[in-house]
């Protein structure tokens, strides 16, 4: 993936793009726009939900008490992630997809569960390079 930045890079992407499409007749791009989550964001986000995990079954509650009755199931960062931060995500930011919101969004996400984490006893720190 490229990231284009001003016109100059833009006319280069699309004279390498005119020259690949000339001698294969077919090609496949993949254009975002706008600014999306940075892989360190990325890379948090999963050590968040997997020290979430862990939290949380230390602290002796599973996931049926936080989502729904039924056999005790110990948190996983999968069920972290797309049972508690993707709620909360779509609720503050409008995105289904982790790979939506805007950097700065994540923090906002991060400050609305943090309030419920912390009305069960439990803080995680988001985190970054001096903690990870």
């Amino acid at each position: 993936m490229q990231t284009i930045t001003n016109s100059q890079d833009l006319d280069a992407y699309i004279k390498n793009i005119r020259i690949r499409f000339e001698k294969d007749k077919i090609i496949k791009v993949d254009a975002k726009s706008g600014k999306t989550r940075t892989l360190t964001q990325n890379a948090s986000l999963h050590k968040f939900c997997s020290m979430l995990a862990q939290a949380m079954n230390e602290a002796g509650f599973d996931f049926r008490v936080f989502i729904k009755e039924g056999y005790p199931v110990p948190f996983t960062e999968e069920l972290v992630k797309e049972y508690i931060w993707k709620p909360i995500q779509k609720a503050v930011t409008g995105h289904e997809s982790t790979t939506k919101p805007e950097p700065k969004q994540y923090s906002e996400v991060y400050d609305v569960l943090n309030v419920k984490l912390a009305e069960h006893g439990l803080y995680i720190p988001w985190p970054c390079r001096s903690n990870m």
